[in-house]
């Protein structure tokens, strides 16, 4: 699925632009629905292509952004309370996590997660 660059632009390069302007230039309630939405659309993504491709990175960074999709939705209502540099928080977890998720597992454990087959997730 991610193979193909639009794909791949619309289903990270946009939600993470969307996510650096409505830090800069949106309000709290705006930058609730936007993170929110912005990380679910990534963790759905993820997930997805888990399913399909079976890469290790895929199978972390799908729930983690979901869980961090409903942590910036919990903080934006007033339900998470993060503090008055919450949204410093959950950026900085979202760059830091997103980053070592995609990176170190697969250095440690190689980059497909082995099926029932004993294949290496090529199909």
């Amino acid at each position: 699925m991610l193979s193909h660059p639009l794909w791949f632009v619309v289903l990270f390069c946009l939600p993470i632009l969307a996510i650096i302007l409505s830090g800069h230039y949106a309000g709290a309630g705006w930058k609730t629905g936007v993170w929110a939405a912005s990380l679910g659309v990534m963790g759905a993504a993820c997930s997805a292509n888990a399913a399909r491709c079976g890469r290790l990175h895929c199978y972390l960074t799908g729930p983690f952004f979901l869980l961090m999709a409903l942590i910036t939705l919990l903080y934006g209502v007033g339900v998470l309370p993060l503090g008055a540099s919450g949204w410093s928080a959950i950026s900085l977890a979202v760059l830091v996590g997103g980053i070592v998720l995609s990176c170190v597992p697969e250095m440690i454990f190689g980059r497909y997660r082995e099926n029932r087959a004993g294949t290496n997730g090529h199909r």
